[in-house]
Parts: C-alpha cells; structure tokens; sequence
C-alpha cells in the first residue's frame, strides 16, 4: 500500500542536524513536536539490521526540552509525575509519566536534573509546555518555563560505546542506564545519557546550542567509518520487538500508567501528592481492567497498521493492536495491543482482524527483546 509522503514548508520545524540528515539520504519523515523525525533510510529492513549489528547517528531533535528553573522548579516538577522523584540527581535521569486529574498520561518524558532549581523534561509528542505553564500560572509558582536551544543526537547500537569513545576520550562501558555523564566537546560540554528508544544500546546527546550540531555531528561520522556508522532513525520492527511504546500511538491521554504497565513509575500509595493521584492510587489498590501486552501474529507478513485492529476471544471483543511489524530475526509478527486483563495470560489464544483478513494471536508476557 502507498503511503503519501510529507510536505516540508517552513512551518514545519527543521532540526540543527536536518542539512546533515538530507546529505544522509533520508527516504522518508513523520511529524513529532511539530517537527520533522526521520523514520527511514535505506529501508525499514535494511535500517532495522544495521541497528542490530553496528551503530547509528539519529536526529532526534524532536524530543523537544521544557526548561522550568526557579525557587518553585522542584515543587512544579513534583507535582507533574507519579514517579517519586528525591533521588533524581546530576548524574541520573527518570523516565517519568505525566498524568491529569483524571490519572490520563499526557506525556511520557525522560527528566533531567541539570543544576539545583534547573531541570529539562524531555518530551514524546504532545505539548507538555503549556500544559506546565498552565499548571505554574494557575498555582502563581516563581519559575520560568520556556523551550531551550537544546537538540538531542541519538548514538544507538551494539558499537555504540566504541564510537562515543573515539569521539570523547572516555570509557563508556560502566554507564549504567539512565545515568549521566558530561561529555567534552571543542570548548563546551554536553550531557550525556545511556537511554535511548531501542534496546540495542546507546546514548542520547543534549546538545546545548545549535552552533555545535553540524560539527558533532561530522565528528561522529569520521570517528565511525571503522565502526560502519550510519544515519538512522527509531525503527518501527525494534521498537515493537521491544515492546517500546509510543505516545500518541499506543497509548493516549484516554490511558492511565497502571494499564499501559508504567506502575514501577508511579509512587506508592501512601507516598507523594501530585496530579491524578486520587484516581491512580485507587486503580493500584483495585488493579487495571486492561492491560498493553506483547502479541505474536500469525502468518504472512502483517501489512502496516495505521488504524487500530480489534481483537477478539471467540466473537467477545476483548481489545485491539496499536503497533505491529514483521520481524526478520524472530521470523513472525510482532505486535503491541491493550487487552482485558481477563484475557491476557501468557499463550492466551486469541484472533485479531486485520485489513487483509483474521489471523490467530498469541499473548506473550514479555517483550520480543
């Protein structure tokens, strides 16, 4: 099936990185932060096997920074997420929901501490900058919020760690994940994160300033040609492989952290007030009534869904797939889905209705990878 292709004006937001990622030979771009993020290469393939075996250069300046700093900024930031925050320091980062009144998820970001009174929230797709404004004007809290020249390079791959050391000089290999390190680069320095939206391994790279970008990342390129470096992107097979969930996609504003299996994220019932704690602590106590699991689908090679498929137990509609792929190394489909938690034992059997017909499913209880 063709997919139409993206219109680039100027009002979509280029990146520090966009000349670089043309001279690269991206094929294809979505929208994400009002910006545009490459999702292809070569081809969804060809990048998904080159991510598994060497290592890659990503533009990932659409996860866009909201700065709040001031004597308030860790009072606002509290308030934001479930997650219990007191041990977030220089060196860590969290990966963090943000919830509503209602417990409803309105961005899953990564928050950075960057000084004392300073943190940068790290966003998936949905305006998290008003939604924070709005928060600190209504509670009259003495920060300023605002975006930051920050641009984020992603370095993901097996060789991910060799290729950060031919650039910076340091031994990455102990960097456990979600630590941080400040890394040296020309007469600057930038944090430096072991996360990334893979699980091949990596670093992300808060690039502050973009007079830097460019030169970065012509750095990476020449200290990676013995590595095999290469442009690439979030791939759309890994990331399901993973069970990498994605905003917007396969979990919405509707959803809630303890169905989406965030629950780890969220603080204990009796700990930390925040926004939409009263509803989620309630959801704790009683459990989800439905749930995002990893699914296998059978047969030929599932087309792309752009669309949500239902799935059934007999003729009972019991949930549906948000994000699935044929994969090349398990030699199946893959897929993610929010089902009934009636239904979502390990092997349950189940069918899902696709456009190209029914297939039989299986739940698995952890991810492909």
């Amino acid at each position: 099936m063709h997919t139409p292709g993206i219109s680039i004006t100027r009002r979509l937001r280029q990146t520090p990185f966009s000349k670089k990622v043309f001279g690269a030979g991206v094929t294809n771009f979505t929208v994400y932060n009002h910006m545009l993020l490459p999702t292809v290469f070569k081809s969804i393939e060809d990048d998904y096997h080159h991510l598994k075996s060497a290592v890659q250069v990503w533009d990932v300046s659409c996860e866009r920074q909201v700065e709040i700093v001031g004597r308030d900024a860790k009072k606002l930031v509290n308030l934001l997420t479930p997650r219990d925050l007191h041990n977030l320091s220089l060196d860590k980062c969290f990966y963090a929901p943000i919830t509503n009144i209602s417990g409803g998820i309105i961005n899953d970001p990564v928050i950075v501490k960057v000084e004392e009174d300073r943190y940068w929230i790290s966003i998936a797709d949905s305006d998290v900058l008003l939604w924070v404004s709005g928060i600190a004007t209504g509670l009259s809290l003495e920060v300023k919020i605002f975006e930051p020249d920050v641009s984020i390079l992603g370095i993901q791959g097996p060789l991910s760690n060799d290729l950060m050391k031919r650039v910076f000089g340091m031994d990455f290999e102990n960097i456990k994940l979600f630590s941080i390190v400040k890394v040296p680069f020309k007469d600057t320095s930038f944090i430096a994160a072991r996360s990334g939206y893979s699980k091949q391994g990596g670093f992300e790279i808060y690039v502050e300033g973009s007079i830097y970008a460019e030169d970065l990342w012509d750095t990476f390129f020449e200290a990676g040609k013995p590595l095999d470096v290469a442009a690439g992107c979030p791939n759309g097979i890994e990331r399901v492989e993973a069970g990498l969930l994605s905003y917007g996609n396969d979990m919405t504003i509707e959803n809630n952290p303890i169905e989406c299996g965030l629950e780890k994220f969220c603080s204990p019932l009796s700990e930390k007030s925040y926004i939409g704690d009263k509803v989620l602590r309630k959801i704790m106590k009683t459990g989800p009534d439905k749930i995002i699991k990893s699914i296998e689908i059978s047969g030929k090679p599932v087309p792309l869904c752009m669309e949500p498929w239902p799935l059934y137990f007999k003729d009972k509609k019991i949930g549906q797939i948000t994000s699935a792929a044929f994969s090349p190394n398990f030699q199946t489909n893959v897929s993610l889905g929010m089902v009934s938690i009636e239904y979502c034992n390990e092997g349950s059997d189940i069918n899902v209705r696709t456009p190209d017909g029914t297939r039989s499913a299986k739940i698995h209880e952890k991810s492909f990878i």
